[in-house]
């Protein structure tokens, strides 16, 4: 017999709220997922200004509030998906998501992704372990 355990809805105030008919991230038979995250500051409609590498670095905290939001985090990230608006920012991109995963990174994709919402550089989504 396989258990399956009903989806979580998670939401943190620590990561920017969601602005449509989505969750910031959802517990499922033991894997978070999150929606995908662009560089906007938590409780604003502010999206983060520095260029890639400043935008990297909020996505990526975002994606990290939602994970420990769900009781995970990202040593716990098994995948990624990520979108820049420009594939010639993907050296400046890795060097800050390097940061993030300094062991044994996740597995990834990474694409080219025209009119990313607002305007924004990148937009990333993650899938991690409940429980490692």
């Amino acid at each position: 017999m396989v258990y399956i355990m009903p989806k979580q809805v998670i939401s943190t105030d620590n990561a920017p709220a969601a602005v449509g008919a989505y969750s910031q991230g959802v517990i499922a038979n033991g894997f978070v997922f999150t929606a995908g995250q662009i560089p906007l500051i938590p409780g604003t409609s502010d999206l983060r200004q520095g260029g890639i590498e400043a935008q990297t670095r909020q996505v990526m905290n975002n994606i990290k509030a939602v994970l420990e939001a769900a009781g995970s985090g990202l040593d716990k990230v098994v995948k990624t998906t990520v979108f820049l608006a420009d594939i010639k920012d993907f050296a400046a991109f890795n060097a800050v998501y390097s940061e993030f995963f300094p062991t044994d990174p996740p597995a990834r994709t990474t694409v080219q992704a025209g009119g990313l919402p607002i305007g924004a550089l990148i937009e990333v989504e993650a899938v991690a372990l409940l429980e490692a």
